[in-house]
Protein backbone atom coordinates (compact mmCIF):
# COMPACT_ATOMS: atom_id res chain seq x y z
CA UNK A 1 0.00 0.00 0.00
CA UNK A 2 3.00 2.39 1.12
CA UNK A 3 4.99 1.42 -2.28
CA UNK A 4 1.79 2.45 -4.47
CA UNK A 5 0.98 5.54 -2.86
CA UNK A 6 4.96 6.52 -3.35
CA UNK A 7 4.67 5.94 -7.01
CA UNK A 8 1.25 7.73 -7.47
CA UNK A 9 2.69 10.70 -5.30
CA UNK A 10 6.32 10.26 -7.74
CA UNK A 11 3.53 10.41 -10.74
CA UNK A 12 1.43 13.22 -9.39
CA UNK A 13 5.10 15.65 -8.93
CA UNK A 14 5.75 14.16 -12.74
CA UNK A 15 2.73 15.61 -14.32
CA UNK A 16 2.82 18.84 -12.11
CA UNK A 17 6.46 19.34 -12.91
CA UNK A 18 5.21 18.76 -16.92
CA UNK A 19 2.89 21.22 -16.47
CA UNK A 20 5.25 23.89 -15.10
CA UNK A 21 7.91 23.45 -17.64
CA UNK A 22 5.04 23.41 -20.58
CA UNK A 23 5.21 26.11 -23.18
CA UNK A 24 2.93 28.57 -23.11
CA UNK A 25 0.10 29.23 -25.90
CA UNK A 26 1.90 30.81 -28.88
CA UNK A 27 1.27 34.57 -29.89
CA UNK A 28 1.21 35.49 -33.42
CA UNK A 29 2.21 39.11 -33.87
CA UNK A 30 0.43 41.55 -36.09
CA UNK A 31 0.77 44.98 -37.34
CA UNK A 32 -0.94 47.91 -38.97
CA UNK A 33 -0.20 51.03 -40.85
CA UNK A 34 0.36 50.22 -44.44
CA UNK A 35 0.58 53.57 -46.60
CA UNK A 36 -1.98 53.90 -49.97
CA UNK A 37 -0.75 55.86 -52.73
CA UNK A 38 0.16 59.35 -53.22
CA UNK A 39 -2.11 62.23 -53.27
CA UNK A 40 -0.28 64.16 -56.14
CA UNK A 41 2.78 66.47 -56.46
CA UNK A 42 3.69 68.65 -52.99
CA UNK A 43 3.37 72.35 -53.99
CA UNK A 44 7.20 73.92 -54.10
CA UNK A 45 6.84 75.63 -50.51
CA UNK A 46 5.02 73.70 -48.16
CA UNK A 47 3.58 74.41 -44.41
CA UNK A 48 5.64 73.07 -41.89
CA UNK A 49 3.42 71.14 -39.15
CA UNK A 50 5.09 69.68 -36.26
CA UNK A 51 3.70 66.75 -34.76
CA UNK A 52 3.50 66.22 -31.19
CA UNK A 53 3.40 63.25 -29.25
CA UNK A 54 0.09 61.23 -30.49
CA UNK A 55 -2.48 60.66 -27.44
CA UNK A 56 -3.88 57.48 -26.70
CA UNK A 57 -6.30 55.96 -24.39
CA UNK A 58 -4.31 53.76 -21.80
CA UNK A 59 -6.08 50.44 -22.64
CA UNK A 60 -5.36 49.95 -26.20
CA UNK A 61 -2.49 51.61 -26.28
CA UNK A 62 0.29 48.74 -25.72
CA UNK A 63 0.85 45.68 -27.59
CA UNK A 64 -2.58 44.08 -26.73
CA UNK A 65 -5.97 44.43 -28.98
CA UNK A 66 -8.87 45.58 -27.37
CA UNK A 67 -12.25 44.29 -27.78
CA UNK A 68 -15.19 45.89 -26.56
CA UNK A 69 -18.73 43.92 -25.67
CA UNK A 70 -21.40 46.03 -24.16
CA UNK A 71 -19.72 47.31 -21.33
CA UNK A 72 -17.47 44.50 -20.99
CA UNK A 73 -13.43 44.98 -22.00
CA UNK A 74 -11.40 41.96 -22.65
CA UNK A 75 -7.99 41.87 -24.49
CA UNK A 76 -8.37 39.31 -28.06
CA UNK A 77 -6.44 36.04 -26.84
CA UNK A 78 -3.54 34.71 -29.00
CA UNK A 79 -2.76 38.17 -30.62
CA UNK A 80 -0.62 40.61 -30.33
CA UNK A 81 0.44 44.08 -32.05
CA UNK A 82 4.37 43.25 -32.91
CA UNK A 83 5.06 47.26 -31.58
CA UNK A 84 2.81 49.11 -29.05
CA UNK A 85 -0.40 50.17 -30.70
CA UNK A 86 0.01 54.03 -30.35
CA UNK A 87 3.71 53.54 -31.90
CA UNK A 88 2.70 51.79 -35.16
CA UNK A 89 -0.27 54.42 -34.93
CA UNK A 90 2.17 57.59 -35.17
CA UNK A 91 4.46 55.82 -37.60
CA UNK A 92 1.51 55.27 -40.15
CA UNK A 93 0.42 58.88 -39.27
CA UNK A 94 4.06 60.30 -40.70
CA UNK A 95 4.00 57.87 -43.57
CA UNK A 96 1.03 59.03 -44.46
CA UNK A 97 1.91 62.52 -44.63
CA UNK A 98 5.39 61.80 -46.35
CA UNK A 99 3.42 59.51 -49.03
CA UNK A 100 -0.49 62.15 -49.49
CA UNK A 101 0.47 65.52 -47.92
CA UNK A 102 0.88 68.29 -50.74
CA UNK A 103 0.28 71.61 -48.92
CA UNK A 104 2.25 70.91 -45.85
CA UNK A 105 5.30 69.16 -44.62
CA UNK A 106 4.95 67.46 -41.73
CA UNK A 107 7.90 67.46 -39.10
CA UNK A 108 8.50 64.47 -37.48
CA UNK A 109 8.41 63.49 -33.93
CA UNK A 110 12.09 63.34 -34.11
CA UNK A 111 12.81 66.61 -36.24
CA UNK A 112 14.18 70.53 -34.50
CA UNK A 113 13.11 71.93 -37.75
CA UNK A 114 11.59 75.86 -37.19
CA UNK A 115 7.54 75.87 -37.56
CA UNK A 116 4.54 78.01 -37.09
CA UNK A 117 1.91 75.17 -36.74
CA UNK A 118 1.48 72.32 -34.50
CA UNK A 119 -0.17 68.82 -35.03
CA UNK A 120 -2.37 67.58 -32.20
CA UNK A 121 -3.97 64.41 -32.23
CA UNK A 122 -5.82 62.85 -29.81
CA UNK A 123 -6.85 59.42 -30.31
CA UNK A 124 -10.58 58.56 -27.89
CA UNK A 125 -10.95 54.88 -29.23
CA UNK A 126 -9.23 52.27 -31.09
CA UNK A 127 -11.27 49.17 -30.58
CA UNK A 128 -12.68 46.03 -31.83
CA UNK A 129 -16.75 46.49 -30.67
CA UNK A 130 -18.72 43.68 -30.78
CA UNK A 131 -22.94 43.59 -30.63
CA UNK A 132 -22.73 40.32 -29.03
CA UNK A 133 -20.35 37.95 -27.76
CA UNK A 134 -18.95 35.84 -30.67
CA UNK A 135 -20.94 37.66 -33.59
CA UNK A 136 -18.78 39.72 -36.17
CA UNK A 137 -17.11 43.40 -34.43
CA UNK A 138 -16.22 46.43 -36.27
CA UNK A 139 -13.41 47.76 -35.57
CA UNK A 140 -13.29 51.77 -34.06
CA UNK A 141 -11.10 54.76 -34.46
CA UNK A 142 -11.69 58.12 -33.17
CA UNK A 143 -9.15 60.87 -33.14
CA UNK A 144 -9.79 64.89 -32.25
CA UNK A 145 -7.20 66.46 -34.68
CA UNK A 146 -6.30 70.24 -33.81
CA UNK A 147 -3.88 72.61 -35.88
CA UNK A 148 -2.34 74.81 -33.50
CA UNK A 149 -0.52 78.33 -34.33
CA UNK A 150 3.03 78.11 -33.05
CA UNK A 151 4.30 79.88 -30.20
CA UNK A 152 0.63 81.45 -29.32
CA UNK A 153 -0.44 77.68 -28.93
CA UNK A 154 -3.99 78.81 -30.14
CA UNK A 155 -6.56 76.54 -31.94
CA UNK A 156 -6.42 77.25 -35.63
CA UNK A 157 -9.05 74.86 -36.77
CA UNK A 158 -10.17 71.30 -34.98
CA UNK A 159 -11.93 68.29 -36.01
CA UNK A 160 -12.77 65.07 -34.61
CA UNK A 161 -12.74 62.17 -36.98
CA UNK A 162 -14.42 58.48 -36.62
CA UNK A 163 -13.51 55.35 -38.96
CA UNK A 164 -16.34 51.97 -38.38
CA UNK A 165 -14.35 49.34 -39.96
CA UNK A 166 -16.72 45.27 -40.33
CA UNK A 167 -14.58 42.54 -40.21
CA UNK A 168 -15.12 40.53 -42.57
CA UNK A 169 -15.53 37.58 -40.16
CA UNK A 170 -14.71 36.63 -36.53
CA UNK A 171 -11.36 35.89 -36.62
CA UNK A 172 -8.26 37.64 -35.67
CA UNK A 173 -6.71 37.68 -39.01
CA UNK A 174 -10.13 39.49 -40.55
CA UNK A 175 -10.27 41.79 -37.25
CA UNK A 176 -6.30 43.07 -37.94
CA UNK A 177 -7.13 43.86 -41.68
CA UNK A 178 -10.20 45.67 -40.21
CA UNK A 179 -7.67 48.05 -38.18
CA UNK A 180 -5.48 48.30 -41.09
CA UNK A 181 -8.13 49.60 -43.22
CA UNK A 182 -9.65 51.92 -40.84
CA UNK A 183 -5.90 53.59 -40.12
CA UNK A 184 -5.59 54.56 -43.33
CA UNK A 185 -9.09 55.43 -43.88
CA UNK A 186 -8.10 57.91 -40.92
CA UNK A 187 -4.87 59.32 -41.46
CA UNK A 188 -5.82 60.10 -45.50
CA UNK A 189 -8.50 61.71 -43.91
CA UNK A 190 -6.33 63.71 -41.24
CA UNK A 191 -3.82 64.57 -44.31
CA UNK A 192 -6.61 65.71 -46.43
CA UNK A 193 -7.87 68.27 -43.50
CA UNK A 194 -4.66 69.29 -42.49
CA UNK A 195 -3.79 70.10 -46.18
CA UNK A 196 -6.79 72.09 -46.73
CA UNK A 197 -6.27 74.26 -43.12
CA UNK A 198 -2.53 74.80 -42.29
CA UNK A 199 -2.77 76.99 -44.96
CA UNK A 200 -5.61 79.15 -44.78
CA UNK A 201 -5.46 79.31 -40.84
Amino acid sequence: MIRTLAIAAVAALSLSGCALLSSPDPVQLYRFGDVGAAAGTPVASPVQVKLRAVEFPQAPSGDRLLSVTGTQAAFVAGARWVSPANQLYADALESAFASQARGVRLIGRRELTPTTRLLDIDVRAFETRYDYVGGTPTVVVTARARLLRFPERTVSAEQTFTVSQPAGENRIGAIVEAYDVATRDLNTRIVTWTDANASTN
